[in-house]
C-alpha cells in the first residue's frame, strides 16, 4: 500500500481532530441551564412574540431549539445562547417579547435573563 496515497484522508482525519475542541456550545455545567430555560418556555402559559406573531410556549421552545441548534458553535456561556437564540430575529432584528397572562410585555431577554438568575440562585 503506497502511503503517500494515505496521507490525504490522515490529514483530513488528524484535522478534524485537531479542530474539535474549537468547536463551541456551552459549557458542561450550564448545558442544564439552556435546557431549564427551553423547558420554562416551552411550559410556560406566556407567548413569545416573533415578528408580530404570538407563539404559545411549545412553539416558541421549538424555534429557539432550531436557533441554538444552528449557533450552538458561536455560543460559549447561558447568556450568550440567550443572546443569539432567543432574543431577537435573525432576519428582521426585531426584538422578541414575552407576554405572560396577566403581565405586561416585556423582552424574552429580560424574561429568560431574570428566570436564570431565580435558576442559579436555588
Amino acid at each position: 500500500m503506497n502511503i503517500c496515497k494515505l496521507l490525504p484522508a490522515l490529514s483530513l482525519v488528524l484535522g478534524l481532530g485537531c479542530a474539535w475542541p474549537l468547536m463551541g456550545d456551552v459549557p458542561e455545567y450550564q448545558k442544564a441551564e439552556v435546557r431549564h430555560l427551553i423547558d420554562y418556555l416551552r411550559s410556560s402559559d406566556c407567548v413569545l412574540i416573533r415578528n408580530g406573531k404570538s407563539h404559545n410556549g411549545e412553539d416558541g421552545a421549538k424555534h429557539v431549539q432550531r436557533k441554538y441548534d444552528y449557533f450552538r458553535n458561536d455560543i460559549s456561556s447561558t447568556e450568550e445562547f440567550i443572546e443569539l437564540s432567543a432574543t431577537k430575529s435573525t432576519m428582521s432584528s426585531k426584538l422578541y417579547r414575552v407576554q405572560c397572562p396577566g403581565e405586561a410585555p416585556q423582552t424574552s431577554r429580560d424574561w429568560l435573563l431574570q428566570e436564570l438568575g431565580s435558576y442559579r440562585s436555588k
